[in-house]
């Protein structure tokens, strides 16, 4: 049988790490995996503290929260109890919940608006009401795409 010369395909492969970001203070409690940075009003990330937070709320889909955060806490060396894990997993799951719900509504005023301009555009109403044209739908259009971008 006649070989092949296809060569070698190499997968790109995920980065090693996850970046992680400063976060601003918003109360008198440091959350878990973050402590006070230089600049006041921001929050430092501690990556290795985060890394084992994230096998936590593997490992709790097998084990109790107790005996996950005893886990946490010899691991990282800071202290976290039970109660404390579940606000943290439980306010992480809130904010991800509202991001997801921000994303559909921005994608659904972005809809809108094409059906908006595509209907005034058809029935030559544009002209005549000239939202379109206006100040206030620019900015709202450059809002939009400014915060999409990031």
């Amino acid at each position: 049988m006649k070989e092949l010369g296809l060569g070698k395909w190499i997968l790109p492969q995920p980065p090693d790490k996850k970046e992680y970001v400063r976060i601003p203070k918003m109360g008198r409690t440091i959350p878990f995996g973050y402590k006070d940075d230089d600049e006041e009003g921001w929050l430092a990330p501690i990556p290795i503290e985060l890394e084992f937070l994230e096998k936590a709320k593997i490992f709790l889909k097998q084990y109790s929260m107790r005996q996950v955060a005893a886990w946490l806490s010899t691991q990282t060396g800071r202290q976290i109890s039970h109660v404390g894990l579940a606000k943290r997993i439980k306010h992480e799951q809130s904010h991800k919940r509202k991001a997801s719900t921000y994303r559909k509504l921005t994608e659904r005023y972005e809809k809108a608006l094409k059906k908006a301009e595509e209907y005034e555009e058809r029935t030559g109403t544009a002209q005549d009401s000239g939202y379109f044209h206006s100040g206030k739908y620019r900015d709202t259009r450059e809002s939009f795409s400014r915060s999409t971008i990031e």
